[in-house]
This record gives structure tokens, C-alpha cells and sequence, in this order.
């Protein structure tokens, strides 16, 4: 059974989420931007790891989707697994820091490329998938659980919205053809954003 855990956190007012499938924890997108945030989204987490390791996986590379990104690399040992194409714009996070007027440098964290399908200890996780859905980011994905009928959309798709493509690296061409391929999903997936409530594939692409 899928457990879904939802933290709204940062100026950006930005979803993370963990996710308890079964196999494996999943921190997404970890966005918590103080030491309040983090300890609350670190004593959950230690609440579901009894008997599983910790994969963190970013939906893109802005920074809004990253505040806590390094602290949870160094608190669970492990990289952030991202698209190859938005790690460029990961590693560069100063030009979006810059972007936003934010007066702080911000520290580097691990980054490796996310593959479909993912892998725990060499052992795939074959109840999830992985769709790219480029416009928002060149490197934008969302992860989709089809038996439990779930889909964690990142920036991509909103209730009543979608993402923005007029920061560096957005296309509106790229993102209608991803969100075509995100209304072929059946209409009762329960779909879980980047910012603002679920909704769900059949309510939005009417």
C-alpha cells in the first residue's frame, strides 16, 4: 500500500513529499528552508525507516524544489537523484538564487542522474515509472505509480494550472506535448503537485 506524506514548505510555499511504497522510501523534492522544517520532515521520515533505506529524487532542478537538498544528502548519506538535463541548472543554483534577488551563495550538493527504472542496491523498483515531461525544465519528470494510481507531477501539472515556461530552460511547445502525455493516464489517477492541492488527471484535462 502506497503512503503518501505531504510537508508544504519555504517562501515558495513548495510540496515535498515522502513516499512509502512498499520497497522503498522516497523524499521528493526536498524543499524545507529552516531548521523548523527540517526537523519536522526528519522525524517523519525516521518514523517509516525501520526496515527501509532513503532515495531522494528531485521533480527538476529549480531552487525552490532544492532549499533542503544539501542538509538531506549529509542526513541520509545519499545523492539526489535528478534528470540529466536539469543538472546543469542544479549545480549552477547561484544564477537562480541571482534570478530571485536572494543575497545568499548556496552550497553544493550530490547530484547523480535519475534512471528509469529506478534502483535500490542494484535492484529496480518495478511498481514505479518515471515519464519525462520536459517544458517547465528541459529535465522535468514525474513519477507515477499506475496499481495505486498516483502521480506526483512536480511542476509540470497543477490543479487548475500547469507550469510556468518563461524561466530559462522553459518551452510551451515541449509542455503541452508533456501534458498531452500526462491526460492519456486514466482520468481517476490521483494527481499530487509541485505547489497547491491534489487533483486529479480527469479534472484537469477537461
Amino acid at each position: 500500500m502506497l503512503e503518501i506524506k505531504t510537508f508544504t514548505f519555504g517562501p515558495f510555499e513548495t510540496n515535498t513529499y515522502v513516499v512509502n511504497d512498499g520497497q522503498q522510501v522516497l523524499l521528493i523534492d526536498p524543499a524545507c528552508s529552516n531548521a523548523y522544517e527540517q526537523q519536522q520532515l526528519y522525524s517523519y521520515i525516521h518514523s517509516q525507516l525501520s526496515t527501509f533505506n532513503l532515495l531522494i529524487v528531485a521533480t527538476h532542478g529549480h531552487l525552490d524544489h532544492l532549499w533542503g537538498a544539501k542538509w538531506a544528502c549529509e542526513q541520509w548519506n545519499t545523492p539526489v537523484l535528478m534528470h540529466e538535463s536539469d543538472i546543469p541548472m542544479a549545480q549552477a543554483m547561484q544564477a537562480q538564487y541571482n534570478m530571485f534577488g536572494i543575497r545568499t551563495t548556496p552550497e553544493p550538493f550530490p547530484i547523480e542522474p535519475l534512471r528509469s527504472p529506478m534502483t535500490n542496491d542494484q535492484s529496480p523498483i518495478t511498481n514505479m515509472s518515471i515519464i519525462s515531461t520536459p517544458g517547465h525544465t528541459p529535465g522535468s519528470v514525474c513519477l507515477y505509480w499506475e496499481k495505486e494510481k498516483v502521480l506526483l507531477s512536480g511542476d509540470t501539472l497543477f490543479r487548475m494550472g500547469y507550469g510556468r515556461t518563461d524561466l530559462p530552460g522553459g518551452n510551451m511547445g515541449q509542455l503541452i506535448i508533456s501534458l498531452e502525455r500526462l491526460f492519456d493516464l486514466p482520468a481517476d489517477v490521483r494527481v499530487y503537485p509541485g505547489h497547491g492541492d491534489p487533483t486529479t488527471i480527469g479534472s484537469e484535462r477537461r
